[in-house]
């Protein structure tokens, strides 16, 4: 049984900032730690005190984790970036709510006495001998303690109290990972029995000490269970300063999702009800579309039940799930084409097709996100980044055009509406014309499981409009998905779909809003053009409209794909072995015999890491290339700035074939790369055996590591790895175990309401008063011969399935819109 555990977070805007700079804004950013590891860092919004970032992370992380804390700061181009409040969340108050928190927080103050990280390892002894009582603490090492000097490290010493008495270990020197191996007796003195506090101080030549942390045990723990082992360190106990709102405030949405995954086989008889319910019991024909009466009678099968069981954000991480699950089992097509044709069935008009967050809608959409992601970079990004780097003005709104902008439109005279307006309509059509050229160029390139889907999808539509007055609704069916849902957000907002490292300014964002807006009226096919408020937009209809006809063609030859998905082929990754999952340049340095380790010894190179190898050569160009099995990979993990003086640093230790260790360094631009970067080399590596448990996050130089001071180069690790903690993406491996686990999760949490369903039938209540025995045969008749077993009925929930209470016991919603509904743990 392996357990897991991911944390979704949202990092939504911001409010109410306070001015950090002479202009009276701020550039703010926001730093995402789990128990003080940095594992994302938000955009820099420039020149705004309520930044809107709409970041979302999901985190897998071990178990045992304490709290999440956001900081946000803001970003100068001299000197050290302002801190300007931070948020700390303990596990217990992200878990106190099952549905995890969404709401705004207002920021607190950084005290630096309360920013302590890091463990310290113990061994405290009570002995009785003819003096008394002797408490002996044997304070061995410490780990990751948190950098107080300016060089990136701290001098740190131990200071144990018992009683009236303490003790002090000796100093080491520029390290965050001391070892004392020191032990100090203490004797007891008359009076009651009292705890034992260990602090952990920097030691300064100049000013007063740095706290670095402290733990502290009563006196029954020492009596009956003395400290043995590694202690997380905590900051000193004082109540915490509310701002009262001073600092500005983060709207945050967090979620905690832990699991415990069982062995395969007990998953099996879900796994093949769900695709039995896609399937059918035996292949056979394409079955004919349901009328929209019947699909009532289709309403207690597996994946309708889901439908019916989840709402909101949990309806869409269970898309992603479905999606994941019958994309391993290669049955996306038939999972798909199923919940479309329920949705097409049960949809009178067809202006609202699609148009719902169904079950349907979210799955296709995840679907193209899962699938579809490189082809999507290969469309847009070469236009994107044209209008980051030209950063040109365009307006067509009079309301919001600045005719002061003479500096951006070049024009004799002086400027006027209708002036810019032409040079706007210009630039825009400059970029729309590459984007839709690109579009219907690409159907080559988009990946036969989407075209396929679409297929299946016009089929659909056609069987159940096919009247000549719906002739475009076929067509509309498809440019809903592909333009309203995936082309159109992404160019709207690049950062969130990985099309560029930053948000965009107030003037690019502006200029990719009409973008997005063109893109989207393409895909609508001009059904709204010169409707509604935005009537300035009429300049730009002649180009649409001559785009429209393109985009038909071009949908046509989509679905014109021949070849039908295997109905029951084999697992398979989401990326295949072979393919690129992520490349780039990265600064490069092999670990060397010789002390010096100089800065200038980080080499260019260009990276690519598949799921086979991590080759990396002078340029993309460059026809030799030198390269890394990934099966030889035993750690990824970052090394301290003080290490080499240089940020964004990570070590990957490779293992040969005569045992031996290697290291080799790398240097990213920013943290989000870095992180990136380790992420993605973690997943690439997860099967290997044979894992590091432990590393040095410092370098050997001068004889010596610079993170723990140790003089021999194959001294054990001082710090552990951190192999299970990764960002979840598209690119994330198929793991169908935990996937369908979720599934499972969400129909344990909607028993309670799925059989209070099925009891609303009159029926079924003249069954059960004339017959139990057979009214409960009927429930597990309309629910199939496996559902309501694995909703607790006639078979024993596995031990560990039961005794999860937060799985067991959902709460109802008290606000008014949804009071009635079941909210399920996260």
């Amino acid at each position: 049984m392996a357990k897991s555990s991911s944390l979704n977070v949202r990092v939504v805007e911001g409010r109410a900032l306070p001015a950090k700079d002479v202009s009276g804004s701020s550039d703010p950013y926001c730093i995402v730690k789990v128990d003080d590891e940095v594992v994302a860092r938000t955009a820099t919004i420039w020149r705004s005190l309520s930044p809107f970032w709409g970041e979302e992370y999901t985190v897998h992380l071990p178990l045992d984790f304490h709290h999440l804390a956001f900081y946000v700061l803001d970003e100068d181009t001299v000197g050290h970036d302002d801190i300007i409040g931070k948020i700390s969340l303990s596990r217990e108050a992200i878990t106190a709510d099952p549905r995890g928190i969404d709401s705004w927080i207002n920021l607190s103050r950084v005290d630096p006495d309360a920013e302590v990280q890091g463990e310290i390892c113990l061994a405290v002894q009570m002995l009785e001998d003819v003096r008394g009582c002797c408490l002996r603490c044997h304070v061995l090492q410490a780990r990751d303690l948190a950098p107080r000097d300016i060089s990136g490290t701290s001098d740190p010493f131990a200071r144990v109290f018992w009683g009236s008495q303490s003790l002090e270990t000796s100093t080491i020197k520029k390290t965050r990972f001391p070892h004392w191996d020191e032990v100090l007796e203490l004797r007891e003195m008359p009076g009651s029995p009292s705890p034992l506090r260990v602090e952990l101080w920097d030691w300064d030549m100049v000013g007063k000490n740095d706290f670095l942390g402290m733990v502290e045990f009563p006196p029954q723990v020492l009596q009956h269970n003395p400290p043995n082992g590694w202690f997380r360190l905590q900051p000193f106990p004082r109540a915490e300063k509310d701002s009262g709102g001073s600092l500005g405030a983060l709207r945050l949405k967090v979620r905690l999702t832990e699991d415990c995954v069982l062995p395969s086989q007990h998953y099996q008889p879900l796994r093949e009800l769900l695709m039995e319910s896609v399937l059918g019991p035996a292949e056979g024909p394409r079955p004919p579309l349901l009328p929209p009466v019947l699909v009532q009678e289709d309403a207690a099968s597996p994946l309708a039940v889901l439908e019916e069981l989840t709402s909101g954000d949990c309806r869409q991480e269970l898309a992603t799930k479905l999606v994941k699950l019958f994309l391993g089992q290669g049955l996306t097509g038939p999972f798909l084409d199923y919940l479309t044709r329920r949705e097409v069935a049960r949809t009178t008009d067809p202006n609202t097709l699609f148009r719902s967050n169904s079950l349907a809608s979210k799955s296709m959409e995840q679907f193209m996100k899962l699938v579809g992601m490189p082809y999507l970079h290969e469309v847009l990004r070469p236009v994107i980044n044209r209008v980051f780097e030209e950063r040109k003005y365009m307006e067509l709104d009079p309301c919001k055009m600045d005719l002061g902008r003479t500096r951006r439109i070049s024009f004799k005279g002086a400027p006027s509406e209708e002036h810019v307006r032409e040079a706007s309509l210009g630039l825009l059509t400059g970029y729309l014309g590459p984007i839709v050229d690109t579009i219907v160029g690409s159907v080559g390139r988009c990946p036969p499981t989407m075209r396929l889907a679409f297929k299946q999808l016009r089929q659909c539509v056609e069987e159940r409009f096919p009247q000549a007055e719906h002739e475009d609704v076929k067509y509309l069916a498809i440019s809903g998905f592909l333009f309203l849902r995936f082309f159109a957000p992404a160019i709207l907002t690049p950062k969130l779909f990985d099309l560029r490292d930053q948000h965009a300014d107030p003037q690019t964002s502006r200029s990719l809003l009409l973008l997005a807006k063109a893109v989207q009226s393409i895909g609508n096919l001009g059904q709204q053009l010169g409707q509604g408020k935005e009537l300035w937009m009429a300049p730009l209809h002649p180009f649409l409209l001559q785009s429209i006809s393109r985009v038909r063609d071009f949908l046509d030859q989509l679905v014109d794909v021949d070849g039908k998905e295997e109905a029951g082929g084999p697992a398979r990754a989401l990326v295949p072995p072979s393919v690129t999952v992520r490349e780039g340049y990265l600064l490069k340095r092999k670990e060397e015999p010789a002390g010096l380790a100089t800065r200038f010894a980080f080499k260019k190179r260009y990276f690519r890491l598949s799921g086979e190898t991590l080759s990396y050569s002078k340029s993309p160009e460059w026809q030799m290339h030198s390269s890394i099995p990934v099966s030889h990979i035993r750690a990824v993990e970052r090394v301290d700035e003080g290490a080499f003086q240089l940020p964004h640093v990570m070590q990957v230790v490779t293992q040969d074939g005569a045992g031996a260790l290697h290291t080799t360094y790398l240097q990213c631009k920013n943290v989000n790369e870095l992180n990136q970067w380790v992420s993605a080399l973690r997943k690439a590596s997860a099967p290997n055996p044979d894992k590091l448990a432990s590393c040095h996050p410092g370098a050997f130089r001068s004889g010596h590591w610079t993170c723990c001071l140790q003089a021999e180069r194959s001294a054990s690790g001082c710090s552990r790895t951190h192999s299970a903690v990764t960002l979840g993406d598209w690119s994330d491996p198929l793991d169908p175990d935990a996937e369908t686990q979720m599934v499972y999760r969400q129909l344990l949490l909607g028993r309670d309401r799925l059989r209070m369903k099925f009891l609303e039938d009159s029926n079924m209540h003249t069954s059960l008063e004339a017959d139990p025995e057979q009214g409960s045969r009927a429930m597990e008749g309309k629910g199939g011969p496996v559902l309501m077993p694995w909703l607790g009925r006639g078979r024993q929930l596995p031990t560990c399935w039961r005794c999860s209470q937060t799985w067991t016991k959902p709460m109802r919603s008290s606000s008014s819109r949804s009071r009635g509904k079941w909210f399920g743990a996260p």
